[in-house]
């Protein structure tokens, strides 16, 4: 630290010290107090943090604190990597980050889609992966062609080099405006918020995994990066085997950004692919718990695009407990239950818990899927058979089952 000046190295050791108090105390994990003190001290701490550092950007919708995990554990090849690991992806969270592993070389930061660019200004970071955009929380975050009209702006005349996923065309559209981009075909099962062309609103033509505008130029590029199947296919044409511990199709999508965002790094697949395959959880995603004979598995589903995913690695065999809240971090507004097709879980033992049980319960209701209403997450783990469950929450009803768990990681 001591090539920092004499206000940030303060604010910077301060902020350490509410995070370990915060920790000590059992108020949080301290990857946000810790950033929150430190920029009332400094203001530019962020951009004096991330100075003589090579970092790594990563933002979407969906998935990008599995793809910030994936990366991070690859370009450990290299060295100490400082990164926000349980999703605090707002400045203050990259504060945190930076600060606690201050002489990390290398950075990889999870982004909130919203700060993408104030980050991206402060930080000068080396590389951005974009991935997908869907809806969500939009009483915060407003329509998402605005996001990715911001992503576009916030990229257009910058130094950094953006690996996107060309298979999203909102993403695309964002993307291609810098100067430099690596394509990767990492696949978008949700397409019910891009049929029309973020660049003339013209409609989109797609024919398998190719989209293109009818009305003007903007198509799918070609990728230099394909996910197909269970491999990875890279520039020169070699197939990469995907062994990876993480569960479904949208972690293999996952694995493919981070795969090609290390091998600009300067990893190569072949020294990636075992780092990826040490990951087993991330900040709780897909982690096992155990009470009382239960074994719970418990999966993030935030949106319709995260429920679709969910629901892809669910056992169709066991019983699963649905928990939503409506916080202030989840969205007030829980109208896109709507948007999500549960009759997949018709024929199986259906549980509903959280705070918003009643609006869930309401759609359930109405697409014909038997559901037992519950209390809370502890009563309803107690009625499931011993033996194994399936655990869905979106975000704050999540994190209070992970924090019933000791927050297991």
């Amino acid at each position: 630290m001591s090539h920092l000046p004499l206000r940030a190295q303060v604010a910077s050791a301060l902020g350490r010290t509410a995070a370990t108090l915060s920790r000590m105390t059992g108020q949080g994990d301290g990857s946000v107090i810790g950033g929150r003190v430190g920029l009332v001290l400094e203001p530019e701490l962020l951009s004096i943090l991330a100075r003589n550092r090579k970092l790594v950007l990563v933002s979407a919708t969906n998935g990008k604190t599995t793809t910030t995990r994936l990366i991070a554990s690859a370009l450990a090849e290299l060295g100490d990597v400082a990164t926000n690991a349980f999703g605090a992806n707002m400045p203050a969270g990259h504060v945190s980050a930076l600060s606690q592993n201050k002489h990390a070389p290398n950075g990889v930061l999870e982004v909130d889609e919203k700060y993408l660019p104030e980050v991206l200004d402060k930080t000068r970071a080396e590389f951005v992966c974009l991935m997908n955009l869907s809806r969500d929380q939009m009483d915060r975050s407003a329509e998402i062609w605005l996001l990715a009209k911001k992503w576009r702006t916030a990229v257009q005349g910058s130094s950094t080099h953006v690996i996107a996923n060309c298979d999203d065309p909102l993403v695309t559209w964002g993307a291609s405006s810098a100067d430099r981009v690596t394509w990767v075909a990492a696949g978008q099962r949700w397409k019910e918020d891009s049929w029309c062309c973020p660049e003339c609103g013209g409609p989109l033509d797609r024919k398998d995994a190719d989209w293109a505008c009818r009305e003007c130029p903007l198509r799918r590029p070609q990728p230099q990066w394909v996910l197909d199947g269970d491999a990875v296919i890279d520039p020169y044409g070699q197939r990469w085997p995907l062994r990876i511990q993480l569960p479904g199709l949208a972690n293999r999508a996952n694995a493919a950004m981070a795969l090609a965002v290390a091998a600009l790094y300067g990893v190569s697949p072949d020294r990636a692919l075992p780092r990826l395959a040490e990951v087993k959880s991330v900040a709780g995603r897909y982690t096992m718990v155990e009470r009382n004979g239960r074994q719970a598995r418990l999966l993030l589903a935030k949106n319709p695009a995260g429920w679709l995913e969910a629901f892809d690695v669910t056992d169709p065999s066991l019983p699963v407990i649905l928990s939503v809240n409506a916080q202030v971090p989840d969205g007030r507004d829980t109208s896109w239950l709507w948007d999500v097709d549960y009759r997949i879980l018709a024929g199986r033992p259906v549980f509903v818990t959280g705070e918003r049980r009643l609006d869930l319960a309401l759609r359930l209701y109405v697409a014909g899927v038997p559901f037992q209403l519950m209390d809370g997450f502890e009563q309803a783990l107690a009625v499931v058979p011993p033996g194994r469950v399936d655990v869905i929450a979106n975000y704050t009803a999540f994190q209070q089952i992970r924090a019933e768990f000791g927050r297991a990681v």
